[in-house]
């Protein structure tokens, strides 16, 4: 009989993330931060009933995001770092995002993929506190993994332009004394950002207001990262902001363009499940590389790599021509 394992596993999949969602919420990471712990004790310090602290701990066993030894649950590498709450960059608003809003929202799936259109999504005042929150949670890692797996060594100034979060510039800065950055975007969003650059790197983060799709972006620059950028915006104008960036370095200048891209040879699972995300809550478009790629071609810019960020998206790396 052929295995149906690889389909029950992927069936199960909404559990699995419902059950990680709840172990979150419920404080099970952080009552293991406080060190190894059998059911009971574990059941004690989240104050939950011995049956749910025993189904949530065994779940998360399951999915490696615990370990299990001698009668006693631990947490992973990546659950203390992430989702314990005491160290680290803590994605539990990331989480509660996907809980609370996508998670709900698709139900509206299928109705999408048969019509390209988003389910309806709206937003009163909390439920827009909690998307921001988790959206800027989510950027934040992208914004470590970048700065993590790129040498910004290289660069003295860097440009953001139009992007979602200043956190990109704040990382890659803190860890290169030497780099300067500016952040474009239109006065709409950077109301929205509001002080969001670090008080220690305000000195050498700077805040703009421009429109590369309607005016020109100010400043020279030797490095320009397009985060978050594609995806929101269609092919031409897309164009104008690969063109934009194009404007404001010379030749043998580095782009960046930061977002999720479908490959389909490639074996990583992240970039089509958020293109079907996107798809549903705001109908944005996650475009196939090749395509990107094309873009980059006729806007004067020549594709160095693609190289994928640990549980974030892609980079396209490419020079000035």
């Amino acid at each position: 009989m052929t295995d149906p394992t690889p389909l029950v596993a992927v069936a199960t999949g909404f559990m699995a993330a419902k059950q990680l969602f709840a172990a979150s919420e419920l404080g099970v990471f952080a009552a293991l931060d406080l060190g190894p712990a059998t059911v009971l004790e574990l059941a004690e310090r989240a104050e939950l009933p011995e049956r749910s602290a025993r189904i949530l701990a065994d779940a998360m066993v399951g999915l490696g995001l615990l370990e299990h030894a001698d009668g006693r649950y631990r947490n992973t590498s990546a659950t203390s770092t992430y989702l314990a709450g005491r160290r680290g960059l803590d994605l539990r608003p990331f989480l509660a995002f996907w809980d609370a809003l996508s998670y709900p929202h698709w139900q509206h799936y299928t109705q999408s993929m048969r019509t390209a259109e988003p389910g309806p999504f709206e937003l009163d005042e909390a439920r827009t506190g909690v998307f921001m929150n988790g959206v800027q949670t989510y950027n934040s890692l992208h914004a470590v993994m970048l700065a993590e797996h790129y040498d910004f060594r290289p660069h003295r100034r860097v440009l953001d332009l139009g992007g979602l979060s200043t956190a990109f510039l704040a990382e890659a800065a803190a860890r290169h004394p030497k780099l300067t950055g500016a952040f474009v975007g239109t006065r709409e969003f950077l109301d929205l950002l509001g002080g969001s650059v670090p008080p220690e790197l305000a000195d050498r983060i700077t805040v703009h207001e421009a429109d590369p799709l309607t005016g020109p972006v100010p400043g020279r620059y030797d490095a320009v990262l397009l985060e978050h950028v594609i995806h929101r915006f269609d092919p031409e104008r897309n164009k104008a902001f690969l063109r934009a960036a194009r404007d404001v370095v010379d030749p043998g200048g580095r782009l960046l363009v930061l977002d999720f891209l479908l490959l389909a040879e490639d074996a990583r699972r992240l970039d089509p499940v958020l293109a079907g995300e996107y798809l549903v809550i705001d109908g944005t478009v996650v475009y196939p590389e090749d395509e990107v790629h094309g873009w980059l071609a006729d806007t004067g810019w020549k594709v160095l790599e693609t190289r994928p960020l640990p549980g974030s998206p892609r980079v396209v790396i490419a020079e000035a021509v």
